[in-house]
């Protein structure tokens, strides 16, 4: 007998070699993962890689107990390093991810060409459902058109049930990305069903509410956490338990960025729902998303914001004004241009 969506697993594998990355015969594809990992994703990606005539490499690692920076002293760095630096791709299937690591941030630099996907903690179920099932040609026209839509406004209002109103303006300078799944040019890409930009940090005003997960350090959240916000920095964090120790852990890293958000997010992807794993809880349809540290620099370019780690929590249910027009009730697309699309993709 197979193994759990065996089938399935091998075609998301292969959508993801050839049709996001488009693989080469002959090219040097690194596949990363940690003792936290999915090791029938990371089997199944190989084959598929090695299927399609490319040279795939497995970098196995311990489990970091942070991420981005805060990985760091656990990593073989100059090891590391090296093998990304002469890769041609590389899918992250690392749960503590590398992103924005100190290999990250030399491979991305000095390996122009380098193609990465960020896909961390990716297990199987998520594969299949936000990798092997999605309608990428409907999903790309949704977010591009979102993402020009965003681009355009100068104000923009979001607000939650759960009690979220903040504003912001944004930045013309600021690029607005669209995360459309394709690794198949140079640059870090990210798994489709996501818009991401910063706004003009100074001018983000008033309180963020996070009730799906926050991540690290927290994951799923029992309740709320309120985050009140004055120019771009929080200033109060109110809530329970997990309030506190989310509060105790911007602290420990003793920075001033660590309290300080990076950027806002939509999320998009039809197949995702909220699990605790943050590349799909931050594309579960119609929430937001907001980082706090580290700013890359593919959304603040040319050298982003550095910071010790980054952090990641999700608002569900968003309604989003922009410009005074309201586009998103509730998580529910209702501009007009956008709602066909939605249908289309099963969302209405």
């Amino acid at each position: 007998m197979p193994k759990l969506y065996e089938y399935e697993l091998g075609k998301a594998a292969d959508i993801l070699v050839n049709e996001l990355f488009k693989l080469k015969e002959d090219e040097t594809f690194v596949i990363t993962a940690d003792t936290e990992s999915d090791s029938r994703v990371v089997d199944a990606t190989a084959r598929a890689a090695f299927a399609a005539g490319a040279k795939p490499m497995v970098v196995w690692t311990p489990s970091p107990l942070g991420v981005g920076k805060a990985a760091d002293p656990m990593l073989p760095q100059k090891a590391l390093t090296a093998v990304l630096k002469e890769a041609d791709a590389w899918a992250e299937f690392n749960n503590q991810w590398l992103l924005y690591s100190t290999p990250y941030d030399i491979a991305v630099q000095e390996n122009p060409q380098l193609r990465h996907m960020c896909l961390v903690g990716m297990n199987v179920d998520m594969m299949i459902r936000c990798i092997g099932r999605v309608d990428y040609p409907t999903l790309k026209e949704l977010e591009e058109k979102l993402a020009e839509k965003t681009r355009k406004a100068k104000k923009v209002r979001m607000t939650t049930p759960a009690g979220e109103d903040v504003s912001f303006e944004n930045d013309s300078n600021h690029p607005v990305n669209c995360e459309l799944g394709y690794a198949d040019t140079p640059g870090s890409h990210m798994m489709s069903g996501q818009v991401a930009w910063t706004p003009k940090l100074e001018t983000i005003n008033g309180i963020i509410v996070f009730d799906g997960s926050v991540v690290p350090p927290l994951g799923l959240l029992k309740q709320p956490i309120h985050l009140h916000i004055e120019k771009g920095v929080i200033v109060k964090v109110e809530g329970g338990s997990q309030a506190a120790e989310y509060e105790a852990w911007m602290k420990s890293f003793n920075h001033p960025r660590m309290n300080a958000l990076a950027h806002v997010c939509y999320g998009f992807n039809p197949g995702a729902k909220l699990t605790g794993d943050i590349l799909e809880d931050e594309r579960v349809w119609g929430c937001t998303e907001w980082g706090i540290g580290n700013i890359g620099a593919i959304l603040l370019p040319p050298n982003g914001i550095p910071a010790p780690s980054h952090s990641d929590g999700i608002c569900l249910n968003t309604s989003v004004w922009l410009d005074g027009t309201l586009i998103i009730d509730k998580g529910q697309i209702i501009d007009p241009e956008l709602k066909s699309l939605a249908q289309k993709l099963g969302k209405s």
